[in-house]
C-alpha cells in the first residue's frame, strides 16, 4: 500500500510541476530519447545553479529519480512536500557535505534499482556558469558501473538564482547529453582510473551542452 501511495504521489507531483514549468517557464527538453535508451538504474549528473534544479530535472526525466537534499528544504511550505514526493531524501548538511556518507547512500539506492540525480559541482553556481567538477560522480560510477547521463539546465538561474526568493518566468531548457558507459570502462581500467575518466568526460560533455545552450 505504501509503495502504491508513493507512486501515486509522485505521479501527481510530476504532472503538477511539469505543467507549471511548461506554462510558466516554457520548459523544453532536448536529447531525452537518447537518454531513455539506457536500461536499469542510471546516474543523472546535472549542472546546478538554482533550488529549482532537482525539480526541473525530475520533471524532464520521466523515470523517478532519487537525490539527497538539505533537510532544511523539507521545512519550506509546499516545496518540502513536492521534493519529497519527487524522490528527495532528507539529509543533514554534514551528510550532504560528507562525501563518504553521501556516496554510501547513493550506492544503496542504485543497488536497490533506483536511478539517482547528482550535482557534480558540489553546490549551486553563484554565477550560473558551470563550475569545476568534484570527483564524487566518478567514484559513484566506478563503484556501481552504471551509465552516467550528463544534463545541462539553461534558465533556472534566471528563474531563481541563489539568495533570491522571487521566482521569475524565465525560459528553461533541459539538455540531455550522451551517456558515459562505465561498464565498458570497467574491464579495461582500474577504479581510480575510471573515476578520473568519467569526471573528465562528464566535464567535457557538460561544457559542450553549455555551449549548445547558448546558441
Amino acid at each position: 500500500m505504501k509503495r502504491f501511495q508513493e507512486k501515486l504521489f509522485y505521479a501527481i507531483a510530476w504532472i503538477i510541476c511539469r505543467a507549471l514549468f511548461t506554462v510558466y517557464n516554457r520548459m523544453t527538453v532536448k536529447g531525452l530519447r537518447q537518454a531513455l535508451k539506457q536500461e536499469g538504474p542510471v546516474i543523472i549528473a546535472s549542472n546546478h545553479c538554482s533550488n529549482l534544479d532537482p525539480v526541473v530535472v525530475g520533471c524532464a526525466f520521466p523515470r523517478r529519480l532519487r537525490y539527497l537534499a538539505k533537510s532544511s528544504l523539507f521545512k519550506v511550505p509546499v516545496l518540502g512536500l513536492i521534493i519529497r514526493w519527487l524522490g528527495a531524501i532528507p539529509a543533514r548538511r554534514e551528510e550532504t557535505a560528507g562525501a563518504a556518507a553521501a556516496l554510501k547512500t547513493l550506492i544503496r539506492l542504485i543497488d536497490s534499482g533506483e536511478s539517482v540525480l547528482v550535482f557534480p559541482e558540489g553546490q549551486r553556481s553563484p554565477t550560473g556558469e558551470l563550475q569545476p567538477l568534484e570527483e564524487g560522480v566518478g567514484m559513484l560510477a566506478a563503484k556501481t558501473r552504471r551509465p552516467v547521463i550528463p544534463v545541462f539546465i539553461r534558465g533556472s538561474y534566471e528563474a531563481l538564482p541563489r539568495h533570491r526568493l522571487l521566482y521569475k518566468p524565465a525560459k528553461i531548457t533541459v539538455f540531455f547529453g550522451k551517456a558515459i558507459n562505465t561498464e565498458a570502462l570497467a574491464g579495461e581500467f582500474s577504479s581510480k582510473e575510471i573515476r578520473k575518466i568519467v569526471t573528465e568526460r562528464l566535464e567535457e560533455e557538460l561544457n559542450s551542452l553549455s555551449e549548445k545552450a547558448k546558441l
